[in-house]
């Protein structure tokens, strides 16, 4: 076997010029019903063998059909073999026509050429066959993984053809699903279409699938969530097939494929955004991005970036996560104007040098402490950098004569129960109060929780899967509105266009989710059972966290807008001698004595933001309201129980 391998092409050749040869006898038997191999033997018989020998070889090699690796061959390079059998008997055929040649008659030729590519074909495919199946025997099928491939068009030949041909030792095609009924029971590549989606829990049963490769890229979102909830019904680990895009920017196909995310849950429609009203406020205009190296601070870098702004300038104090913003922007956009700054905002001085140097059209404030937790047990920070920080950055929007200002504000700022959250409903207040002193139009965007953010649940989840569990969940009912990264900025950036001044724009964040069904939803994502592979451990809500967020304030109204996913909370009736009276007092604890005491910032605060209320006390008016509702829906299942029993009784 090793000789042949070294030798191949030797082998091959020397294989070829046999088959031209025998073909010709077999040719000239069936034409002239000669049985006699001796009585086949003339001139004219010797002449076009070697004729064609010579013709036929020297074809094959020009199509470099010698270089191919037979294992790996498919129907175009067989197509190749045709081509080229085809081209080596219209050559022979012609100089025997122009020279006048002593060679056998066309006929003959015409079916020693139909042999010679059946036969050339032929053999290389039963070669390819028993090489296949030879690879095959010497793998332990018991530690195959099962698969089941869903959709069954161009993607999924792709990715059949590629366990075939080079993971054909890690797993096993089982079949296939689509939703066109006209499939189901043909096959792809030799692979049946078992069904449609609503088969694939019997089809996992039945044959033991281990993992399911999701290839279907060109499909609604709603359709992908619906099919994935019933893969979810499996306990199967699932694996998707991004879009179209991805795929071409990355030509080794199985690499492309990821874990589902809770986002392909999310099933939400893409957002169609007013592009053209965008693009005129940003394009060829400086934009600044404080805290623009965070989760909402990059996104927002980058969806600026489409819109061809003249500079845009990155402002951050962590350096790492500004270093890796600047350079991927660099790397997508090697001529743009880019500039990474570090800095604080709350460094006044810091900021005045920065608004003069580079006198932004836009400004997008990003920069601010988040984690409610730790923003509890350091009060003071979350004053200083999310209030004091904020007033900064707002009065150098002022001072430098800003087209258009707009804060990133979050659903926590309703009625606060948390440190964080009041400190954000501050920065809301000075924003409106400022606006109706300046040119500036300042507006805010409040949405809620972004999945895969810094801090967000998610991450924190997958980590606890990746080591074992457990996955830590703060209260069975806890809930919280989510939206992607991309999908809150894109809102963040239609809403900047609306923005007048004086504006909280509100983001339509679908309906609210259990943090508990999230942490089994990610368990079941990754092929594991909740609460038997992996535990899901309540471990008490944390100080200052909510069992359930808002989006409105209660005195607010909320006013439409041209886009169904943002709203507008009317504004408050507050004013900049308000504001400054509160950041006085604000001031005063930064610097009295007993600063550490958390109960007197929270008193404190609770006098500059009339709705921040107590959360535990909150919680558990929450938690009654829970139950009562509860009830009634348990009393009202017991009261239709009974008139069903009635009118059967009645019957």
């Amino acid at each position: 076997m090793k000789f042949i391998k070294k030798y191949r092409n030797i082998f091959l050749r020397i294989l070829d010029i046999c088959v031209i040869i025998v073909a010709y006898f077999i040719a000239e038997m069936i034409i002239n019903n000669s049985l006699n191999i001796q009585e086949q033997l003339t001139s004219e018989m010797l002449n076009t063998i070697i004729l064609s020998v010579i013709v036929y070889s020297g074809i094959l090699h020009l199509f470099k059909t010698y270089k191919n690796i037979t294992r790996y061959e498919n129907g175009n390079d067989y197509l190749v073999y045709v081509l080229a059998c085809l081209l080596s008997y219209t050559i022979v055929m012609t100089l025997k026509e122009v020279f006048n040649l002593p060679l056998l008659e066309m006929r003959v030729n015409l079916v020693a050429a139909l042999i010679i590519v059946t036969t050339l074909i032929g053999y290389r495919v039963t070669t390819r066959m028993i090489l296949s199946s030879g690879h095959e025997s010497h793998t332990d099928n018991v530690n195959k993984k099962n698969v089941l491939i869903i959709g069954a068009g161009d993607a999924a030949k792709t990715v059949i053809s590629t366990l075939r041909t080079t993971m054909r030792s890690t797993y096993n095609i089982v079949g296939l699903v689509d939703d066109n009924i006209n499939k189901v029971n043909y096959a792809i590549s030799g692979n049946k279409i078992l069904g449609t989606r609503y088969d694939i829990p019997r089809i996992c049963s039945e044959n033991k699938v281990d993992v399911i490769f999701f290839t279907i890229s060109n499909i609604s979102n709603k359709d992908r969530k619906d099919i994935l909830e019933i893969c979810q019904q499996t306990q199967t680990k699932v694996r998707i097939l991004p879009g179209t895009t991805d795929l071409i920017k990355n030509k080794n196909l199985m690499s492309n494929f990821r874990d589902i995310e809770i986002e392909d849950l999310l099933g939400r429609d893409p957002i169609k955004l007013d592009n053209k009203n965008i693009g005129k406020l940003i394009e060829n205009k400086v934009v600044l991005v404080t805290g623009g190296g965070g989760s909402i601070g990059s996104e927002l870098c980058r969806q600026v970036m489409k819109f061809n702004p003249k500079e845009l300038v990155i402002v951050d104090i962590y350096e790492n996560n500004l270093y890796d913003i600047e350079q991927e922007l660099r790397m997508n956009y090697p001529n743009a104007k880019i500039d990474a700054i570090v800095a604080s905002v709350r460094d006044k001085k810091r900021l005045n040098e920065i608004f003069e140097e580079f006198k932004p059209y836009l400004v997008f404030h990003a920069a601010a402490h988040k984690h409610v937790p730790l923003m509890e047990t350091s009060p003071l920070e979350a004053i200083k950098n999310n209030v004091f920080g904020t007033y900064n950055v707002v009065n150098c929007a002022d001072e430098y004569n800003v087209k258009r200002f707009i804060l990133i504000s979050t659903d926590k700022a309703v009625n606060p129960t948390n440190i964080m959250g009041a400190t954000k409903r501050l920065c809301e207040m000075i924003v409106q109060a400022k606006n109706k002193v300046s040119k500036t139009e300042y507006a805010a965007v409040r949405f809620g929780n972004v999945l895969g953010s810094n801090g967000s649940v998610v991450p924190l989840f997958k980590k606890q899967i990746a080591s074992g569990g457990p996955i830590t969940v703060t209260h069975k009912d806890i809930t919280r509105f989510f939206m992607t990264i991309p999908e809150a900025v894109s809102l963040v950036l239609q809403a900047m266009s609306y923005a007048k001044g004086g504006e909280i724009f509100v983001l339509d964040m679908g309906e609210p989710v259990k943090i508990y069904d999230m942490a089994e939803k990610l368990i079941k994502l990754s092929g594991l059972e909740p609460n038997v592979d992996i535990e899901i451990k309540v471990t008490g809500l944390r100080p200052g966290e909510k069992l359930y967020e808002e989006i409105l304030m209660a005195e607010e109204g909320l006013e439409a807008t041209k886009h169904d996913k943002i709203h507008i909370a009317e504004p408050m009736n507050i004013n900049m001698d308000m504001i400054k009276n509160k950041l006085e007092k604000l001031n005063e604890l930064l610097e009295s004595s007993d600063n550490e005491d958390k109960d007197k910032i929270k008193k404190v605060i609770k006098q500059i933001v009339p709705t921040f209320r107590d959360g535990k006390q909150l919680n558990e008016e929450k938690m009654k309201e829970y139950a009562m509702k509860k009830e009634e829906s348990s009393t009202d299942n017991n009261i239709g129980t009974v008139e069903h029993k009635k009118v059967k009784a009645i019957a």
